[in-house]
This record gives C-alpha cells, structure tokens and sequence, in this order.
C-alpha cells in the first residue's frame, strides 16, 4: 500500500498563500493601532478638540464708575449646566449608566481643566433617580473651584411626591437650603427651591416661600429699592452687596410654550407646539410673578426643559433656559459660561460633541479597518480577477 500524504482541504486554497505569520501580526499590530487612537480620540481626544472653540465671553467697558483710573470690578468666573439625571441603581441598563456617566465625567473634567471656572453651578436634576436612591456626588473639583447644586424634580420628586426626609436627604450632602443666597465677589445668587413653590399650602411650600420673601427683603433693604422699609427696620436684615440677583432654580418662570425659542438646541419642532403645564413644566404665573417682584432680578437661569430657550419677561429681564448635559436627553448637550461682575455679565455657550459625531467617527473606522484587511488578503484584486472573468466568459 502507497503512503500518501492528503494535505487537508483549507491548505490547497489561495487563503493559505495570503496569511505569513509576520504579515498576519503586522495586519493585526495595524488594526488594534487604529482601534486605539479612534478609541483615545472619542472618549478622550474630541471634547479637548471641541472645547478649543469655546471660551470666556469678554465683558464691555466697564460703566458706572467715578474716573478712569478706579479699579475695574471684580470679575466672576461662573459654569452653569444643567439636569445631568445620573442613573442610579434602580432604572436604566447599566452599559447606559456606565457610558453617560463616562461622557458626562469627561466632560465636566476637561472643561474644569480648560476654563478654571471660579464656580460652577447645577440647575437641578443631578439624578435621575433621587427621589429613590441616595445622592452620590460624581463631578470632582479642584479646591479652586466651588460648586452648588440647585434641587430639581428628580432628585427630590415632582411636589406630591416631595417630602420632608427626601429635602433634607438632598440639603446635608450638597449644603443646599430651599431658599439661599450665595454672594461670590460682590455678586448675589439666589438659589430657588422651585419644585417647592406650588401655593398650596403645604408645610414645606409655606416655610420656603417665608424664606423667599425674607431674602428678598434683605436684598432689597441692600438695595435700599423697598421703601416701606426704613433704615432702622433694615438693621435687623443680613447685609448683601447692593447689586441685582441672578436667580437660579430648577423650574423656568411661566411661559406658554417653547415655540418663541430658537437655535440648534431648542426644542423640536413638534415640542413647540405643546402648551406647557403650570406647575409641572413652568412655575405657575402666580409664582412667578412673586418671584420678579420681590427679588428683581437681572437675569434669571433654569433648567427642566433639556432644551435651550432665551426669553424676556416684562420686555426687559431675560430668563436662559439651559439645556441638558446628559447626551441620553439630547444629541448636542452643552453648558453655559459666565463672566459676572455686580453691574454686568456676559454669556456663552459651549457645546459638546454631538453624539451623532462620535458614532460616525466609529462607524468610519469601522470601515477602514474591514479595507484594511480585505487588501491585506487580495479580496479586492480577486474580486476585479473574478469579474473580468466572468465578463469574458459571456
């Protein structure tokens, strides 16, 4: 019997010819380089790249002052965002969780590192389950940086769902109080509990809106614009710099609708036509109205929405509604810098690498890797081979 050696099926086909060791690694050596610097470029790299374009906006000439050669006032430095909803353990899948906590970390982080802002405040809705799980602090600052959290729907739940343990839950790890006023260089903040601001009666609306009128008194007493208020009665108030609030809270003032706001990151076409609800997606009129008439304010910021919205209340007084920094809200999220002295501020908005981009970049790499290896295996001058032959064979 003849010895003979079958040399198996796969070993007799071109494919053999194509795979040498050193050109096999190679291919993958190029391969796993490509997946790393798309890797390092989208979830590192792009929010560096995007945030090159944003900067500081520059305050005018300062006016108001008594010579040319006094001091310019003291400039504030101020991030706002907000409605982060982190999730927490109860909803949501956790890669979801894992991978908008990673965006919305790097994010934050890299702009922390690009503008060192003085303070940086949250409009609300730091979680998207507070109102269940316990706060947990993610967004790290340096000791040169201050941060505030303003209470939203989320983290505490809409008001028949609010509740006195929930509030304070929320107050002792983030130092916050339903009415509070944080002053930095002369510049007056006041932090709203607006969930709490129903006018119902209830025990925690009734406390906060005491609260609310007495700041504002003393505001005002500062501001010397409450003219039922003598010098002597105004002895009792906390003193304030004598310059106008900025009013910072989770709900917008009332309006009707977003169909009167514009921009890339204003609602949908479709989200403009709905009315809005008082008490769920505005502040009623009523509170309003109590609001701009007992602190009177110079500019008015909010959240809720997820939704970008300039409006002006009393033709003069402008409200910015900021939309959401979480990217599960919306494609193109983005924050808001300020630069505030007592007499005047100035605004700009900083976007963050639209979702859409990112997943562009990969599908392209994608693409280019597959490329890499059909060449690296002749398919394409197979293909053009098989073709022509078949062309010819006709």
């Amino acid at each position: 019997m003849l010895g003979l050696c079958v040399r198996p099926a796969w070993t007799r086909t071109p494919l053999r010819r194509w795979l040498p060791p050193q050109l096999l690694l190679w291919l993958w050596l190029r391969l796993l380089a490509v997946l790393c610097a798309v890797a390092l470029f989208c979830e590192l790299g792009i929010y560096y790249a995007v945030m090159l374009g944003c900067q500081w906006p520059p305050l005018g000439a300062p006016h108001g002052r008594g010579g040319q050669g006094s001091p310019p006032p003291p400039l504030l430095r101020a991030l706002f965002l907000a409605d982060p909803h982190l999730l927490g353990a109860l909803k949501g899948h956790w890669l979801d969780k894992l991978r908008r906590e990673w965006q919305m970390e790097r994010a934050f982080q890299t702009a922390l590192w690009f503008f060192e802002p003085d303070v940086v405040f949250v409009l609300g809705d730091l979680f998207d389950e507070g109102k269940w799980s316990s706060p947990e602090m993610m967004f790290k600052h340096s000791p040169n940086t201050e941060l505030f959290v303003v209470v939203g729907n989320h983290d505490i739940g809409f008001h028949y769902e609010m509740d006195l343990y929930k509030l304070q839950r929320f107050e002792e790890v983030f130092n916050f109080t339903s009415a509070k006023v944080v002053t930095k260089k002369g510049i007056n903040f006041v932090l709203v509990n607006s969930i709490a601001l129903q006018g119902d009666g209830c025990s925690i609306c009734e406390k906060v809106e005491k609260d609310l009128h007495q700041l504002s008194l003393a505001l005002n007493c500062s501001r010397q614009l409450d003219p039922n208020h003598s010098n002597e009665n105004c002895k009792e108030k906390d003193t304030f710099p004598a310059s106008a609030p900025i009013l910072l809270q989770h709900y917008p003032l009332y309006r009707v609708s977003d169909a009167e706001c514009t921009g890339e990151d204003s609602a949908s076409a479709e989200e403009k036509k709905l009315l809005f609800r008082e008490k769920y997606d505005t502040l009623s009129l009523e509170a309003s109205k109590k609001l701009l008439w007992w602190f009177h304010p110079r500019l008015v910021l909010s959240g809720h929405t997820h939704s970008a919205c300039m409006v002006l209340h009393a033709e003069h007084l402008p409200e910015i509604s900021i939309p959401s920094f979480n990217w599960r809200n919306r494609n193109n999220p983005s924050f808001l810098l300020a630069s505030i002295t007592a007499t005047d501020f100035t605004l700009s908005k900083c976007f963050l690498p639209r979702e859409s981009t990112i997943w562009a970049i990969y599908l392209t790499a994608a693409v280019v890797m597959a490329n890499l290896i059909l060449f690296h295996f002749n398919f394409w001058q197979w293909m053009m081979h098989y073709l022509i032959n078949k062309h010819k064979s006709i």
